[in-house]
């Protein structure tokens, strides 16, 4: 066995368990104050599907704790590859606008009782793509993407989408419209098994498909020139991941809304930790983003007196800040 091998399933081993133990957390707490002793209560009492507890932990949480998990692997697996693929430590699906652009698909679609798939995903994809096709054209010139032309033309078009929602949000008579205010802050309490089952089926393909090329995104790392000498084909991997990671995150926003700055705030954590090895940062920001985004939606449940709040809030709050610190580091 090689140490490459050795030191993924080390590291994802690590991170398995830390995620598993803050699922565990998502299931035992919550708005309605049951904690470790109803859980285990739960565990015991499996075999009465009639139980209260039962219907609060497995029906409820579960699937609510099973979505945020594959969320936040999703947008933190897409803040990586942008990384790589643009060589841009602040690159990032919020950042750069392609959150908004996907949201803006999914409200029209929202908008015209479309049903959530294939129709409002599909323009939600159309909308995220089209946004990073713009943040692309804007800020490409004679020279490769520019950290500073990639960074403000993904604020302006992130602007640009903002004022968009507004304005479709400003002119729409509908009684939906608190319901999609609350979902574009990232709002992760309306899904279910069936949301959870789907969200698997388009999501975890996708992982596998990431981690295929993870060789590749170390490769380019390296340089354009680097990587064609090395047998890489710079120019198809580089559209293909793109294009996956434009559909993961539109997924993602069709289903939960804008959950901003987990793409960031993840992996440069975790390149701290674990170094810059792609094939080791893959599966690490697929159980480390999931279990940020499970923790952050524990927060957002449990720390209102009343109620709860969009996990969407948690993450803004702690990715705002390291944000601007990069920001600054980077200068």
């Amino acid at each position: 066995m090689s140490s490459v091998l050795k030191r993924i399933m080390a590291v994802s081993a690590i991170m398995i368990f830390f995620l598993a133990c803050v699922m565990v957390l998502g299931l035992c707490f919550g708005s309605s104050g049951t904690g470790i002793r109803s859980f285990a209560e739960t565990i015991e009492s499996f075999s009465n599907p009639n139980s209260l507890y039962y219907t609060i932990i497995w029906k409820i949480r579960f699937p609510r704790v099973i979505i945020a998990a594959m969320v936040g692997a999703a947008l933190s697996l897409g803040g990586l590859v942008f990384q790589a693929l643009m060589r841009n430590p602040l690159a990032e699906p919020y950042i750069l606008g392609i959150s908004g652009g996907a949201a803006i698909g999914a409200i029209l679609g929202i908008l015209l009782n479309l049903s959530r798939f294939p129709g409002v995903s599909f323009l939600a994809f159309l909308g995220g793509m089209g946004t990073l096709f713009l943040v692309l054209l804007l800020s490409t010139g004679k020279t490769l993407l520019k950290k500073e032309a990639l960074l403000l033309s993904g604020v302006m078009v992130n602007s640009f989408c903002s004022a968009v929602i507004m304005f479709l949000i400003s002119v729409t008579q509908d009684a939906r419209i608190h319901n999609i205010m609350f979902w574009l802050m990232g709002d992760l309490s309306s899904g279910g098994k069936s949301e959870a089952l789907l969200m698997g089926i388009i999501l975890l393909p996708c992982f596998v498909v990431i981690f295929w090329f993870s060789n590749s995104m170390n490769l380019l790392l390296l340089g354009k020139e680097m990587a064609l000498s090395m047998g890489v084909n710079v120019k198809f991997i580089t559209i293909f991941l793109l294009v996956i990671t434009s559909f993961m995150v539109s997924a993602t926003v069709c289903y939960c809304g804008l959950v901003a700055f987990v793409g960031l705030v993840i992996p440069h954590l975790l390149r701290m930790i674990f170094g810059t090895d792609h094939r080791v940062l893959v599966p690490a920001c697929i159980f480390g983003g999931g279990a940020y985004l499970v923790l952050c939606d524990l927060l957002a449940r449990t720390l209102p007196l009343q109620g709860e709040m969009p996990a969407g809030v948690i993450t803004a709050l702690i990715g705002a800040p390291v944000f601007i610190f990069l920001l600054k580091r980077s200068e």
